[in-house]
């Protein structure tokens, strides 16, 4: 039988006889047929789908149909773990049972997320020289607890927190792979899941291991089995995923991580606890010699980088990131040292057991990866990127934070061009906002290189016009004025007390939102508001839970809350945009792109910080309406979108039938600051 979404969706379909509360939605059966037509002509589509429209059926539907009757793989991606999970665990499964197709769905994970049994057992063996640690011998026993009882070994299922130290002790690696001759081969989960991958109609997978197994084609090479279809969900992060994943990092954390997994400060680690067969000894302290001058060089190289960064524009005393502008502006003295310390590994290996010539292959490896890094990113010789040194805070005794040195993808159109839309496969793109205005798809069409692509906006099916109230504050001073947070202050306490609570309140600055909740939270304690502040400790996922379960609460938060947040029903019916959502135009990547435009004749302002603040400033409206009972208020706090021309495409940008409403901001008198 084939498959249609037609009868799929219908209000008498399959799916209708299984889904309480179904309704037939022309916008998604509309979707559906879009994409089955892209899959069949192997073409592109960019597709806006409004908040409503369901769109993972609209895409699944079809995917499946080709799946099953043309035999192609179709791989889908998403951003977020929550979205993977509810594509794995509820609608495919649903879809299985209510089309009466059989197909194999897999969800495709890094192989760093399988545990190594013959790692683990290893470890175990020699935990007492490993892990000098007693809580992390505890935390080693559960993990060997677990792994008699997961079902795939991976990560995500094992139900202790770990440190990093245990994981990568017992983590599946590629360069620590026996392959057959392994004796946990046919236990092996990496392999079982390789196998289920290979064999599978549908892969899922998230952004990030997709755009590195895109990377690696481009090497020649790659992590997921070949397809002829690709869905990517979410598909406004995928810039930024592609951008990083084109480009390069070097953290001070991480070089000294792997020094210590070598050699800890307390003498012991895995070369202190290697035994080699002949001249065992001299070997192994000449290694350790190797590892102490490694150390050496990465302090001095990240001392520098430090100093650098002080004498730029990046304030010392703030998280931050400044641009490194020329090649060398350090001196580069890691590399070599690690690719000393990679080819001391690889001789000690000649005299090793058989098991830890391949633990002895995987720190070689990584050391050259390190010594790479650090060359291609001093010597900034990674095409098309912008590079910059990232900077955390000082702590209370004013020792510096750790750095890091990093490199992006300035523009990844022509990169993605050439590795993926220039190929003979479908691509769809889809997400709640990808037009930055009616039927506008030129700024996404521009930074992913789909120029041909097919575009369509489909709206929301919720009555948006009836159900949300949009405030704009055009009474507040600008976001320059000195005045600007206390006013801030004043206008966030009245709005969230007439809807008693449930407010979501979203900042662009860390900073701005600190100074704002120390100067709220006394009012909040009061009115018996739970509230709740983002980076204050708290995991994001608890926070939003904890917020869910008052009706009264408000939650403070910047750039993650923006998106990717469902709220649904009482608890959420008030979100307060405190500033038009642009970035800081003096972050390296904003500015090499502006910079880019303006060498290309465009307007970096107009062509670029504009349309991605709207695409920003949407996905912020979007987090109200997530069901056709929602209802509350949009309220504004930044006065420049009724001010200034460019505040029309702001509105511009609204879905139809909203109208904003002029708030004259007189409320309670503004709570002091600290100074």
């Amino acid at each position: 039988m084939t498959l249609h979404a037609e009868s799929m969706l219908c209000e008498d379909g399959p799916l209708a006889r299984r889904l309480v509360g179904f309704e037939m939605r022309p916008q998604q059966v509309e979707m559906a047929k879009l994409v089955e037509e892209t899959l069949t002509k192997r073409g592109r589509l960019l597709v806006e789908a409004g908040t409503g429209v369901g769109k993972s059926f609209a895409y699944l539907i079809p995917a499946i149909a080709r799946a099953v009757e043309a035999k192609e793989r179709v791989i889908i991606s998403t951003n977020t773990i929550s979205l993977q999970e509810q594509l794995i665990e509820k609608d495919l499964p649903l879809l299985r049972a209510a089309s009466s197709h059989e197909f194999s769905a897999v969800l495709a994970k890094g192989r760093g997320n399988y545990v190594s049994l013959r790692r683990l057992r290893l470890a175990s063996e020699r935990q007492d020289r490993l892990f000098p640690d007693e809580d992390e011998r505890h935390l080693l026993h559960a993990v060997e607890d677990w792994a008699t009882q997961t079902r795939d070994g991976t990560l995500s299922s094992l139900p202790v927190l770990r440190p990093e130290t245990i994981w990568e002790q017992v983590q599946s690696d590629t360069h620590n792979c026996m392959g057959k001759r392994c004796p946990t081969y046919d236990k092996c989960f990496y392999q079982s899941a390789r196998r289920r991958m290979e064999n599978a109609d549908i892969l899922v997978c998230n952004h990030a291991l997709f755009f590195s197994d895109l990377a690696l084609r481009a090497r020649g090479r790659g992590f997921l089995p070949d397809y002829t279809h690709v869905i990517l969900d979410e598909a406004h992060e995928i810039e930024t995923v592609a951008s990083e994943n084109f480009g390069s990092r070097l953290s001070e954390s991480g070089v000294k991580h792997f020094l210590r997994t070598l050699v800890s400060s307390s003498g012991k680690g895995y070369l202190p606890q290697l035994r080699l067969a002949k001249a065992g000894l001299e070997r192994i302290e000449q290694a350790v010699r190797c590892v102490e001058l490694c150390e050496q060089a990465a302090e001095g190289m990240f001392n520098d980088l430090w100093q650098l960064s002080k004498n730029g524009s990046l304030d010392p005393e703030s998280a931050g990131e400044q641009r490194v502008i020329g090649a060398n502006a350090v001196v580069d003295c890691l590399s070599d040292p690690m690719k000393n310390m990679a080819g001391m590994l690889r001789f000690l290996r000649e005299s090793a057991e058989e098991a830890d010539q391949f633990e002895l292959n995987a720190f070689a490896e990584r050391a050259d990866a390190f010594a790479m890094a650090s060359q291609s990113l001093v010597a900034q010789n990674i095409p098309g990127c912008v590079y910059w040194i990232e900077g955390g805070r000082k702590n209370k005794r004013g020792a510096r934070a750790a750095v890091s040195l990093q490199a992006a993808a300035v523009d990844v159109s022509p990169l993605l061009r050439e590795q993926l839309f220039s190929k003979n496969i479908s691509v769809v793109l889809t997400s709640a906002t990808l037009a930055t205005g009616l039927n506008d798809f030129s700024l996404a069409s521009r930074r992913l290189g789909c120029d041909d692509a097919k575009t369509v906006q489909l709206g929301s099916p919720f009555d948006l016009a009836r159900q949300v109230k949009f405030i704009i504050d055009a009474t507040m001073p600008d976001p320059t004025n000195q005045n600007f947070e206390a006013a801030l202050a004043n206008r966030i306490l009245r709005h969230v007390r007439e809807t008693d609570g449930g407010a979501f309140v979203l900042f662009t600055s860390l900073a701005t939102m600190e100074r704002v909740a120390r100067a709220v939270e006394s009012d909040f304690a009061r009115d018996g508001h739970p509230f709740f502040v983002q980076n204050r400790g708290m995991p994001r996922n608890i926070m939003l839970d904890r917020f869910r379960e008052d009706a009264r609460s408000v939650l403070f938060g910047v750039s993650s809350f923006w998106q990717g947040v469902d709220v649904r029903g009482d608890g959420l019916r008030n979100v307060i945009i405190t500033r038009l959502p642009f970035e800081s135009p003096d972050k390296p990547l904003t500015k090499a792109r502006g910079e880019k435009l303006t060498r290309e004749g465009g307007d970096s302002f107009r062509d670029d910080q504009l349309p991605r603040a709207i695409l920003r400033f949407r996905q912020g409206f979007g987090r109200l309406i997530r069901s056709s009972q929602d209802s509350g208020r949009v309220v504004v706090l930044d006065s420049r979108i009724a001010k200034k021309d460019y505040g029309r495409a702001f509105l511009k940008a609204l879905p139809e039938g909203v109208v904003p409403e002029i708030d004259e901001g007189e409320g309670i008198d503004p709570p002091s600051f600290d100074e």
